[in-house]
């Protein structure tokens, strides 16, 4: 009995050191991302996700709907996300914009019929990108670690904390958590759908040009990533990205920045 239990735990042992050789291993090489193999292995989950659910899906949404009707959705889920963005304008000490981004969200939100209409920006009322994980870094709270999360993408240790203040200031959050009828709570779920899959096809055509920028895709989307987090903390003052592990032609990159 004793032989028996001592095979089953040698091969126990060898099915956890196989298990544990199958994740991804590669050199740390940067230090803001101590978690590389890891994280390649999350985008390549991510990278499945999309390939048989999101990216169908976003081209049969891109096919039966009319581009009239694709900018009005969009514009409708752009407003809604003015709040979380006029609340991170205050709490970042930005009176004057703050003050803007209310009186877009205000005035799309009725003269734009429900934000289907971006009247805010042709009255001079600029769209501004404000999230929580900026202003936690106005705050002076450090970015830690570059992770790659499931189902969501590139982040950072301190953008998980982000992200969790952006659904809190998400209206669609207490439509679904706090709907009083089985309907509500299917409309907020059906509208969160949409939104995510109507994001998704925006990103269709600029995906083929990080297909074609990239040597390595994942050092392409993490130093993208991070760039872009710097660029939106610093109000656009951040330096050009580096791309030369990523490809020759930075051009690609500014048209990708554009589509986004």
């Amino acid at each position: 009995m004793r032989n028996i239990i001592k095979k089953y735990h040698f091969v126990l042992g060898v099915i956890g050191i196989s298990f544990l050789q199958a994740c991804t291993t590669v050199p740390v090489t940067d230090p803001i991302d101590p978690w590389e193999g890891m994280n390649r292995d999350i985008l390549e989950f991510n990278d499945e996700v999309d390939r048989i659910i999101l990216k169908p899906a976003a081209k049969g949404y891109q096919w039966i709907t009319p581009e009239f009707l694709d900018v009005g959705i969009s514009n409708f889920f752009s407003n809604l996300k003015d709040i979380g963005v006029s609340v991170n304008d205050f709490l970042q000490a930005k009176p004057k914009q703050g003050a803007m981004d209310s009186a877009r969200f205000l005035v799309n939100s009725t003269v734009g019929v429900a934000g289907f209409v971006d009247v805010a920006t042709m009255i001079d009322l600029p769209k501004h990108e404000e999230d929580f994980e900026q202003t936690l870094a106005v705050w002076g709270v450090p970015s830690g670690p570059y992770v790659v999360i499931p189902f969501l993408g590139p982040s950072s240790v301190r953008g998980i904390g982000g992200k969790v203040g952006d659904t809190a200031l998400h209206p669609l959050t207490y439509t679904f958590f706090f709907g009083s009828t089985a309907l509500s709570t299917g409309l907020s779920v059906g509208l969160r759908g949409t939104e995510i899959i109507d994001v998704r096809a925006d990103f269709l055509d600029a995906e083929t040009v990080a297909a074609e920028a990239a040597v390595d895709r994942y050092l392409f989307f993490r130093s993208a990533y991070m760039q872009r987090r710097q660029y939106l903390i610093n109000d656009g003052a951040a330096q050009p990205l580096e791309l030369e592990d990523m490809g020759d032609d930075e051009s690609l990159y500014k048209d990708l920045e554009k589509k986004n």
